[in-house]
């Protein structure tokens, strides 16, 4: 709904309010503003100019040499090219140094030879939408009324000085819908009086009836018909000020009498139509459902078919509009009509929504009726309308309606207490304050002791019950003067378990280690469902799968993630690096739901590391994806509870996998692909990993402890042990680090060597060890006898010699 701030300063007094001030106000009493527009910002240098001559351009056929009086001491010379330029006309100019939208200025110019100062304007080009130009004026320049006074200011003849107010209005505010609704609502706000419009008496020598009758057959969905007739109208254009306020409210000016219906329209929120009376055809009009089938022709020039669930106005016989939506073009006014009939009703929401869907027609009126007017209105609009078309058409207005009114809705009346407002709220309102806000909204309070009983004016049918005018008294003593209170309850605020924390832990690592998250499907073929899982089961078939490709619950999350990269390489993006966390399921008996569990798996391929410019390539290998996990126990605190073991898995490389320990139970694999398998799938060298996510996060980890920087020096040692070439590193490492007891702080491997001098079938594995105490300064003794004491049991325990 665009209000007007000019106009809404009809009804309401806004002294000392600005615009933007007033849609604060609005905003936080419910209403959200979406916008405040000034139409004429940026805009200056536009005033009326007075076309005094016009001859033809003696070097250009289109263009035109205007002489036009700005109200100064002397004409000004303006070459033009709109078609419809003409002498005698007022038109709309911007003088030298002015400035148009798009901050377009407007300097002197010669065009072809011949001296221009300033321009000559439509609309389009002071930024008013083509949409709601009038179509006499869409490919032209617009024409002023003759008394406009050459060099007054054009904006404000436009209605560009205006402030337009966006509201953003929901379903239930229907009363919001009308320059009146929202005079209401800001009359609520302020404290201030609403002013309805003046409406003058008409007296007529003849009656309405005798030029009409109206029946209604379908009184459920048109309980109230209204029908005014209005002779002896000349159609022309509306005041320019009328012209104004619709093109501000987003509609297109057409003629004096169309332009009426829809300023009502806009005023009161209700919808009118105004018929051609000689073009009916007969003196009767008749709403009745559509047959099946019918066909009707719309304003818009379409042929439309009806259903038998769509209401139509007929002359008694033919239908002449699909009520509440649009109007018929057998009995549109045009230039040739005299004598109006005008339509006000009231229709039920339903059925013009019905119409308005099936036939793609959302229209001003139809949007209104769909969401509901106030049935107290439909005479008021109808003798304003028709007062209107009397002063602004020359109509003589025929006495009296002529009706069919059915109409049975009364004012809802709603009791509430005090103590309820005062209980919802966390308010300690007093009686008067809140009779005061209901007085306010122009509503009728009747206290009996602590209970309120409120009758609501039929224009605000989303006031029902008790609720409702508790979000009254909320919303007009303001939102930010209610009380703040904390939740009451027996837990604290909602938050993350620690099993989440973790799990946000995992994915913020691995994404900040260079890998994407994927998300692949919990369904396969039941080949592959068995594929790398970690525990062995049998599969799950649903019993009706959409297609045998996702017929089986998964055991591993690996497959998919190896069908992403061959996805990916077949299209040459050869360097991936991917993760998911997501469900296996576990079969858990025949009639029992399976068992699901999350888990962790990643795959890599082609290059983890490139610098082109210093010539560095470094390819996805074992240890960075073994590496990627290491990162990964650190950050979770269970590095020290982590052991790796080789291992041989189905589908994997049997010299390049590992099984991975936790506390010394298995809880997943990394390693190589296999390369018969990633010859079978096109794929290059690709790592993998597959974890127990629920294993390794519910694992206890202590609390973080720290100690202070040593202040004492560390003593290194460095050994080469010659061991068979089937014994792992990792158990010396164990060996070592259980050996050195307190004082040895770290180990590492740091040389591995099984060349020509090396007996067969032995290797050299090169350790690192530092001897440290936090407390002194160790001697040399100290040192030699712990270092001793390790070699001693490496060669005791694995079979290890030092290296000479």
């Amino acid at each position: 709904m665009f209000v007007s701030y000019k106009w809404l300063q009809e009804y309401v007094d806004l002294s000392g309010i600005s615009p933007v001030e007033l849609a604060e106000k609005i905003t936080k009493s419910g209403i959200e503003v979406e916008g405040v527009e000034k139409k004429s910002e940026g805009i200056k240098g536009v005033v009326i100019g007075h076309v005094l001559e016009k001859v033809k351009h003696p070097e250009a056929d289109k263009l035109n040499i205007c002489q036009v009086d700005l109200g100064q001491e002397t004409p000004v010379q303006i070459i033009c090219g709109a078609p419809n330029v003409d002498k005698g006309q007022k038109v709309a100019v911007a003088t030298v140094g002015a400035v148009l939208p798009g901050n377009f200025k407007i300097k002197k110019a010669k065009l072809r030879g011949e001296e221009s100062n300033g321009m000559i304007c439509s609309l389009q080009e002071l930024g008013i939408e083509p949409k709601v130009v009038a179509k006499d004026y869409s490919s032209g320049i617009f024409v002023f009324p003759s008394e406009a006074e050459a060099g007054q200011d054009a904006l404000s003849l436009l209605g560009l000085d205006d402030a337009i107010l966006e509201l953003g209005l929901t379903p239930n505010r229907a009363d919001a819908m009308s320059m009146l609704g929202v005079a209401y609502e800001v009359g609520a706000i302020l404290g201030r009086e609403v002013k309805w419009p003046e409406i003058s008496e008409h007296s007529s020598s003849e009656e309405a009836s005798g030029y009409i009758s109206v029946k209604v057959d379908a009184k459920e969905d048109n309980p109230l018909y209204v029908a005014k007739v209005i002779k002896d109208v000349k159609i022309g254009p509306s005041p320019l000020w009328m012209q104004t306020l619709l093109m501000n409210s987003g509609i297109r000016p057409h003629n004096n009498i169309v332009d009426i219906t829809n300023y009502v329209l806009l005023e009161y929120g209700q919808p009118l139509h105004a018929f051609d009376y000689n073009k009916i055809g007969s003196k009767e009009i008749l709403v009745r459902r559509a047959s099946e089938g019918e066909k009707i022709v719309t304003l818009d020039e379409a042929e439309r078919t009806l259903k038998a669930d769509h209401l139509v106005i007929t002359n008694g016989t033919d239908p002449i509009a699909l009520a509440g939506v649009m109007g018929g073009a057998n009995s549109e006014v045009d230039t040739d009509t005299t004598t109006v009939l005008l339509e006000s009703a009231y229709f039920t929401g339903g059925v013009i929504r019905k119409a308005s869907k099936d036939h793609g027609l959302r229209s001003e009126a139809s949007s209104r009726y769909e969401k509901g007017v106030d049935p107290n209105r439909v005479r008021q609009a109808a003798e304003r309308a028709a007062d209107l078309m009397a002063q602004y058409a020359g109509g003589t207005v025929l006495n009296g309606s002529v009706t069919a009114d059915a109409l049975q809705i009364e004012p809802a009346v709603v009791s509430i207490t005090l103590e309820k407002i005062n209980r919802v709220l966390g308010t300690h309102l007093q009686m008067d304050q809140v009779q005061s806000i209901f007085k306010r909204l122009q509503f009728t309070v009747d206290v009996s002791g602590d209970e309120i009983t409120v009758t609501v004016p039929t224009r605000r049918g989303d006031i029902t019950i008790e609720e409702d005018l508790i979000e009254e008294v909320a919303r007009l003593f303001g939102y930010d003067n209610l009380p703040l209170t904390l939740p009451v309850a027996e837990t604290g605020p909602g938050g993350l378990t620690s099993y989440q924390l973790k799990r946000r832990k995992v994915r913020s690592f691995l994404e900040g280690a260079g890998l994407y998250q994927a998300v692949t499907y919990s369904l396969t073929t039941n080949e592959k469902a068995n594929q790398y899982a970690l525990e062995t089961a049998d599969t799950i078939r649903l019993a009706m799968p959409m297609s045998e490709e996702r017929s089986t619950l998964r055991l591993s999350i690996t497959p998919q993630l190896l069908e992403i990269l061959k996805y990916n390489i077949a299209r040459q993006n050869d360097s991936i690096a991917i993760y998911e966390t997501g469900s296996v399921f576990l079969k858990n008996g025949e009639h029992e739901l399976p068992v699901e569990k999350e888990h962790l798996a990643g795959a890599l391929t082609g290059l983890w590391h490139s610098q082109l410019w210093q010539g560095e390539k470094k390819p996805v290998d074992f240890y960075v994806a073994k590496g990627v996990l290491e990162g990964l126990f650190s950050v979770l605190g269970i590095s020290e509870a982590v052991s790796y073991h080789p291992a041989a898995i189905p589908g994997m490389h049997p010299g390049r996998t590992a099984e991975i320990k936790l506390n010394g139970e298995a809880v997943g694999f990394v390693g190589q692909i296999h390369p018969k398998v990633q010859k079978d799938m096109d794929l290059k060298e690709t790592f993998v990993f597959e974890l127990s996510l629920q294993s390794v996060l519910k694992v206890h980890v202590e609390p973080i402890s720290y100690t202070s920087i040593p202040r004492f020096p560390s003593i290194t040692r460095d050994i080469a042990l010659v061991v068979d070439r089937e014994t792992a590193a990792g158990q010396i490492y164990s060996v070592i680090t259980e050996a050195g007891g307190k004082l040895l702080k770290e180990v590492s491997v740091f040389d591995l060597y099984e060349g020509e001098r090396m007996e067969q079938g032995k290797k050299s594995i090169a350790f690192s060890l530092k001897y440290l105490d936090p407390e002194r300064t160790l001697t040399d003794e100290e040192v030699t006898k712990a270092h001793n004491k390790v070699l001693k049991t490496v060669e005791e325990k694995t079979g290890a010699a030092l290296r000479a």
